[in-house]
């Protein structure tokens, strides 16, 4: 996620420059690269903004070796899931700006939707700033009540998953109905494409109505949708995104 970000930060108009500090894999072409924190401390006490693009997991860990070499006037922000402001504000200097954010993958090509959240140090400056880097990303949205990220996470955050689950559900099916594995996985991928192309385009028709208008009462459509909205459909993506709630809840632990 944060080399997809950090791709389209520099394909974008945004005038800086950008540092990545990271053990592990090469940065993307032109861009300054230290293995570990010491190596940028000079550098990152010049830094305006400090993404933490790393597993939940070993947040902690990271915010203590940077604790030393990141100065109050640094805007921090996360992109972890599960890692709440009051954590992420424990591990950090006391009076830091932070602002938490979860994006998805789609940001990779400009499509994507980041949801954030500021603690109090955050000045509207800094919602401005993070507001721009992520609006080159897609669309932008605020909370104020952070107790809602963890639906936030496992609604949009992992959704992309989800609609390619679709895509290969949809090519599975397309084989048994005796259309060839390639065929009928080209079929499944532009079908998706094609609609989320339209959602976009009448960003103002609720899905529900384009739903409607496609679909011919006694037709084939309604065939179909008479199966899929018989309420286990909704079930089943109730029971999953509670579970990916859940566990976004238990990262932050």
């Amino acid at each position: 996620m944060g080399t997809a970000l950090l791709r389209g930060w520099q394909a974008s108009d945004i005038p800086a420059d950008f540092t990545v500090i990271d053990p592990h894999n090469a940065p993307p072409t032109g861009t300054p690269h230290f293995k570990n924190a010491d190596e940028a401390a000079e550098i990152l006490q010049e830094t305006d903004v400090l993404i933490l693009a790393v597993k939940p997991q070993i947040m902690a860990e990271i915010c203590q070796i940077l604790k030393a070499h990141t100065p109050l006037k640094t805007l921090v922000i996360s992109i972890a899931a599960g890692q709440s402001l009051s954590t992420l504000g424990k591990a950090l200097p006391p009076g830091q700006p932070i602002i938490r954010t979860m994006p998805n993958t789609p940001a990779a090509i400009g499509k994507g939707i980041t949801v954030c959240i500021a603690n109090s140090a955050a000045q509207p400056q800094h919602k401005k700033l993070a507001t721009r880097l992520f609006e080159t990303a897609g669309k932008v949205e605020w909370l104020t009540d952070e107790n809602l990220l963890d639906g936030v996470t496992a609604l949009s955050g992992s959704g992309p998953a989800y609609v390619f689950y679709l895509i290969e559900i949809l090519a599975k099916t397309g084989q048994s109905l005796g259309l060839a594995p390639d065929f009928a996985t080209t079929l499944a991928r532009q079908t998706i494409i094609g609609a989320a192309a339209l959602a976009e385009n009448d960003a103002h028709t609720p899905a529900e109505t384009l739903r409607q208008n496609v679909t011919s009462p006694g037709g084939t459509t309604q065939a179909a949708l008479d199966i899929l909205m018989d309420g286990r459909v909704q079930a089943i993506f109730n029971e999953a995104l509670l579970h990916a709630q859940a566990r976004s809840r238990k990262l932050g632990n």
